[in-house]
């Protein structure tokens, strides 16, 4: 129960954090994960993997079909 308040806490945080940063995202994925992102997401079409920055400015990425959607936040 702790873990899953403190993910909470610090996804709410970085969701405050990058509010005022124009072109942001929001990924949900279909195991109930909420990202976070910097800047849009891209399709890498070698991979077909999802490639985007954390909210720590890490590049990441993601298999397509593991995301539920992706909203825009910000600007």
């Amino acid at each position: 129960m702790k873990k899953h308040l403190l993910a909470v806490l610090a996804v709410g945080g970085v969701v405050f954090t990058l509010a005022g940063c124009s072109s942001n995202y929001v990924m949900h994925t279909n195991d109930g994960q909420t990202i976070v992102t910097q800047g849009k997401p891209a399709i890498d079409e070698d991979t077909g993997l999802i490639v985007y920055k954390d909210g720590t400015g890490v590049k990441q990425q993601i298999n397509r079909s593991d995301v539920k959607d992706l909203t825009e936040i910000g600007q």
